[in-house]
């Protein structure tokens, strides 16, 4: 019984210390870019074999349908920008090995250190690349240049598509691609003869700068509705031959996606920089898709098809995180504001929780009212646990109280407090999303450190006024600590988050004051009878 009554502290305690290692982690644990030697080799292991590959346009390969993507060691030609492709929000460089070799974001939003945010690491594995299973072709195909219709597309005024063709000894490779202002466009493939080849959505895109542990890797959505999340640095094995809807490789805000809901893609995956995945879909000789490189904005996403938006992923509480983002979704469209949307939904979820929060709230009251005779009965019966106990239940029967009645909110609030927490992480449309007065960005820090300082002295105003029934010395520390220490945390931190976190807290506080004037009814009630 004596453990029980220690539960709920416990189980407090967990829920902050969790969430600290679990920001910390995030915070100061670099995410791990491998690095890339200074002849611009990668080493890749597929197999049980790590063979060198010179550039991002040679690399070891997976087997699909007996079609074998080849690696060579074949020195490839300097790339040269072949087309240009332009909206309002982005531009595309193709180079003249047929692959969207840039995409640079022309939205303010996107700026990183005063610069127009490019999307793609130079040195990787670059979307649209073709691989070959012939070894001999695959050689040849990865120095012999394309040619281009056009060399520059305005998406807005001009034409929309562009024709690549390369002429190869034993085939001759036509790419169309017809491009759209939303970021997707349209890949048609005709080979003059038939031969086997792979083509891939490239490494991921490299636009996230923060030090954030977010989620970041490859995507395959498999036809049966399955989802499978290859994360960088937790890739053990390639898959071969798997039937999907889409495939995408993606980092914490955008994602380059190959689809198509109308015929199954045939996607395998093989193991690059010795844990991470790099994707390729099976082509023919007459070969028709779709593909998608950008931000993960829902809203276009939807637009495009509305099962793309399961490219989002969140991480391990994505069951959890998809549904609040709908939530914050919704209040955005009624209010027109993130910040606002922010506050509402924190408000909607301790709205839901609060039965729960009332039960357990006013079980704490009732455990601090009987803490003196709870110590009297420990002292008492001390030598004598069994007894101990049998009396302790006699005391809580009587007086209504629950030791374990504040466990379930508690319990209820870890997984949802951490899904809310990867929704703000990861939502783009936070970027560039003013709140009011000095939060003109709620993806960034706050400039003044307005909000981690409220949020800090609610914590600690939450503490004078919450019921605590803590005896152990060390315990009673930490949290009197907690505030400072999570204030210093969270200076740093998204505005969007900061502000999840203040208003959760201010409600709390009301929340506590109406127990605390309940129970206090309560008590007067009885002493009147």
């Amino acid at each position: 019984m004596e453990q029980q009554q220690d539960l709920q502290k416990r189980l407090l305690l967990a829920l902050v210390l969790s969430f600290m290692v679990f920001v910390v982690f995030d915070m100061f644990m670099p995410k791990t870019t491998k690095p890339i030697e200074q002849n611009g080799t990668l080493a890749i292991t597929q197999e049980q074999q790590t063979p060198k590959i010179v550039n991002s346009s040679t690399h070891a390969t997976p087997k699909a349908n007996k079609a074998t993507i080849q690696a060579s060691s074949a020195p490839v030609t300097t790339v040269k920008s072949l087309t240009t492709v332009k909206s309002d929000r982005f531009i595309y460089t193709i180079d003249d090995l047929g692959r969207v070799a840039q995409v640079s974001m022309l939205e303010h939003k996107y700026e990183y250190e005063g610069k127009k945010l490019e999307l793609l690491n130079s040195e990787w594995v670059k979307p649209l690349e073709i691989r070959f299973a012939d070894a001999n072709l695959n050689k040849e195909a990865l120095k012999t240049p394309y040619t281009s219709s056009l060399e520059k597309l305005d998406l807005n005024t001009g034409e929309k598509r562009v024709v690549l063709t390369q002429k190869l000894s034993t085939t001759t490779v036509t790419k169309t691609l017809t491009f759209y202002t939303d970021g997707h466009y349209d890949i048609d493939i005709e080979l003059s003869m038939p031969e086997q080849y792979f083509i891939t959505t490239g490494q991921r895109p490299n636009a996230d700068h923060t030090r954030y542990m977010v989620v970041e890797g490859s995507l395959i959505k498999r036809t049966n509705g399955t989802i499978v999340v290859l994360a960088d640095g937790d890739v053990e094995e390639s898959l071969n031959g798997v039937t999907a809807e889409f495939t995408s490789s993606f980092d914490r805000y955008f994602t380059s996606i190959l689809y198509n809901f109308e015929k199954p893609l045939n996607v395998s995956s093989l193991i690059v920089n010795e844990e991470d995945a790099l994707v390729f879909v099976q082509g023919e000789q007459k070969f028709n898709l779709h593909g998608y490189l950008g931000p993960k904005e829902s809203d276009i996403l939807k637009s495009i098809h509305p099962k793309l938006t399961d490219s989002i992923e969140y991480g391990w509480f994505t069951f959890i995180s998809k549904p609040l983002f709908k939530v914050l979704e919704w209040f955005h469209n009624i209010l027109g504001n993130w910040g606002w949307a922010i506050v509402a939904t924190t408000i909607l979820i301790k709205l839901l929780l609060f039965p729960l929060s009332y039960k357990g709230m006013l079980s704490m009251q009732k455990l601090k009212d009987l803490a003196p005779k709870m110590t009297e009965i420990k002292e008492k019966y001390k030598k004598d646990p069994q007894k101990m106990n049998g009396k302790m239940m006699e005391l809580y029967k009587k007086h209504g109280a629950n030791p374990m009645g504040g466990c379930l909110p508690m319990i209820l609030q870890i997984p949802i407090f951490f899904a809310i927490y990867r929704v703000l992480l990861n939502a783009v449309e936070l970027q560039g999303a003013e709140w009011m007065l000095w939060i003109t960005d709620l993806s960034l820090k706050d400039p003044l450190f307005i909000l981690p300082l409220l949020m800090g002295a609610s914590m600690w105003y939450q503490q004078r006024i919450t019921p605590n029934t803590m005896t152990d010395p060390m315990q009673q520390k930490i949290f009197q600590w907690l505030p400072v220490v999570m204030t210093v945390f969270f200076m740093t931190f998204p505005a969007g988050l900061v502000l999840y976190w203040l208003v959760n807290s201010l409600f709390t506080i009301g929340q506590q004051f109406v127990i605390n004037s309940a129970y206090e009814k309560q008590k007067l009630a009885k002493i009147e009878k």
